[in-house]
């Protein structure tokens, strides 16, 4: 699993119900702004239960067919995000750059009316396992989000819930 890009991926994620009403890269203009977060975690095979508040910033910025985001987790740089649409398939490609060029590979934004969700799988010992974040948003500036994981694609378990609230910005 790749633990710093799903770190990533549950902090990163402060999308608002505006975005859908966006197309294409303008939709990820939401993801500006400072943003407190709370995640609960339970125990998985991937993870032991726990709680965690912290504060998240992203500044964002659009150059041509790129939307990039320089993300900091309580004041600390986590990663540099860089998003690209195609608009024929109506599909995002992410790009997540860690600090010290830690390699990650591309992933996948799909967007479906306020549901926003992030999925990546990973083989270790010849078994894949799926896994995703699951981001609700009830309105510009609060998200509801879940981070699962599944063996068969199909049958999900939580290992995380939690919820995002803008503090400084605006979608």
């Amino acid at each position: 699993m790749r633990c710093a890009t799903a770190v990533c991926w549950v902090a990163l994620l402060a999308l608002s119900a505006k975005a859908t009403a966006a197309d294409g890269l303008d939709a990820i203009s939401v993801y500006a702004g400072t943003w407190k977060t709370d995640t609960v975690r339970v125990d998985s095979p991937f993870g032991k239960a726990g709680h965690d508040s912290g504060t998240l910033r992203n500044d964002c910025w659009r150059s041509g067919e790129f939307y990039a985001c320089h993300q900091f987790v309580d004041g600390k740089s986590a990663a540099l995000l860089v998003f690209a649409y195609d608009p024929a398939k109506r599909t995002y490609t992410t790009y997540p750059v860690a600090p010290g060029a830690a390699e990650a590979p591309a992933g996948r934004l799909l967007v479906d009316g306020n549901t926003f969700t992030f999925p990546w799988q990973s083989t270790q010992d010849g078994k894949t396992t799926r896994f995703r974040v699951v981001n609700v948003f009830t309105d510009a500036d609060h998200i509801a989000f879940r981070q699962e994981y599944s063996s068969d694609g199909t049958h999900w378990t939580t290992m995380a819930t939690g919820s995002d609230t803008r503090v400084t910005g605006t979608p």
